[in-house]
């Protein structure tokens, strides 16, 4: 496998960075929720870093659950633009505050798939919390209620995020050069 170094483009995001702004998310997350309890729901895999380092901020009470949502294939790094959920949560969200925490969200396809899907169960209520938002790339609008940071239409990998399932533990967000990305490499 290809050491990042040879095509990190730059570093995005610090992992200071990261850390002060999942705090911050935390504790309006706390305030907003202030005397009610919350489900956190993990989309996976990209938001578990992010879900782990947010969590440990949120003073109120909370539970977690997890979905896989994909619209890319298996290697790909266009979205088909199709989401497809291989992984539903096992709560019962009926009645209760839900939270979705994403890693990133750029079409808007996958996250408007996934509300979609759980307002069906009639949640108390559904917001969203996303580490990264690529608006500029936005085709479906979908609200974003907890944001982490805006960030410019680049391929970025890191805390996370992947490169064909690979980098997801590095404590920044990078950018990748692609051309001296080689798949598989």
């Amino acid at each position: 496998m290809q050491d990042y170094h040879e095509f990190l483009d730059e570093i995005l995001i610090t992992e200071a960075e990261l850390q002060k702004r999942a705090a911050e998310l935390g504790a309006q997350i706390s305030h907003d929720y202030q005397g009610q309890e919350l489900i956190l729901i993990c989309i996976l895999r990209g938001g578990v870093l992010f879900l782990t380092d947010l969590m440990r901020h949120i003073t109120v009470p909370h539970t977690l659950d997890f979905m896989a949502v994909s619209s890319y294939g298996v290697g790909a790094r266009q979205s088909s633009g199709q989401p497809r959920i291989s992984l539903d949560v096992n709560t019962d969200i009926r009645n209760r505050h839900v939270l979705i925490v994403e890693d990133i969200v750029d079409s808007g396809h996958t996250i408007k798939a996934v509300l979609d899907f759980l307002c069906t169960r009639q949640p108390k209520s559904l917001r969203v919390c996303t580490l990264l938002d690529k608006l500029g790339r936005r085709e479906t609008p979908v609200p974003v209620d907890y944001l982490g940071f805006s960030i410019p239409d680049k391929f970025v990998f890191g805390y996370g995020l992947d490169i064909d399932e690979y980098y997801r533990n590095l404590p920044f967000i990078g950018t990748v050069n692609t051309q001296k990305y080689r798949p598989g490499g």
